[in-house]
């Protein structure tokens, strides 16, 4: 190939990427914070109550690992855009969805969480299991782990509210709802 070949190649591959259409981007079904405003504001107390005493890091993972099982883009949009802004690593908001096979990413602590956070989010035996919940409760003091599962329930309620009405990902600032 000579150089102007290489550079015509270049210079397509330039354009190419440059006019890349996207899929269009889907409507909400429902702006349901508009018309029910008062559980809305319910769960934003409700929220902000369950977070009290969860390590900030960990709320980050146990939100953004929900919203992966339970498919809400919006909620991992914006756990994964806060989680980014507090200085968590892309590194280990990757590796999430893998965390079994890269746990040597996260602190023990931080593992309990995930598999509580699965457990409670997909009910699928109808229970958490008991060993989940024993290394969890080896980890966490009663009143941390209250307060987890409490963060845990907190997310997938937000995360069905997500879902239900298909919000719609990609415009959420860092800090917004914070």
């Amino acid at each position: 190939m000579t150089t102007n070949e290489n550079t015509t190649d270049s210079a397509r591959q330039t354009t190419d990427t440059a006019t890349k259409e996207y899929v269009h981007e889907h409507a909400p079904r429902l702006a349901w914070a508009k018309h029910a405003p008062e559980v809305y504001k319910a769960m934003i107390r409700l929220d902000a109550e369950a977070r009290k005493g969860v390590d900030p890091v960990t709320l980050e993972l146990v939100k953004i690992r929900a919203s992966q099982l339970n498919h809400c883009a919006f909620c991992l949009d914006m756990h994964s855009k806060d989680a980014l802004a507090a200085g968590e690593s892309v590194e280990r908001i990757i590796q999430l969805g893998a965390w079994e096979e890269s746990q040597h990413f996260y602190t023990p602590r931080e593992i309990a969480a995930i598999e509580l956070t699965e457990a409670i989010t997909v009910l699928t035996d109808g229970f958490v299991p008991d060993e989940t919940y024993e290394k969890a409760a080896k980890l966490y003091d009663e009143k941390e782990l209250t307060q987890l599962i409490a963060a845990i329930t907190v997310i997938n309620a937000w995360n069905r509210f997500g879902v239900s009405t298909r919000m719609v990902p990609g415009h959420y600032t860092a800090g917004d709802f914070k």
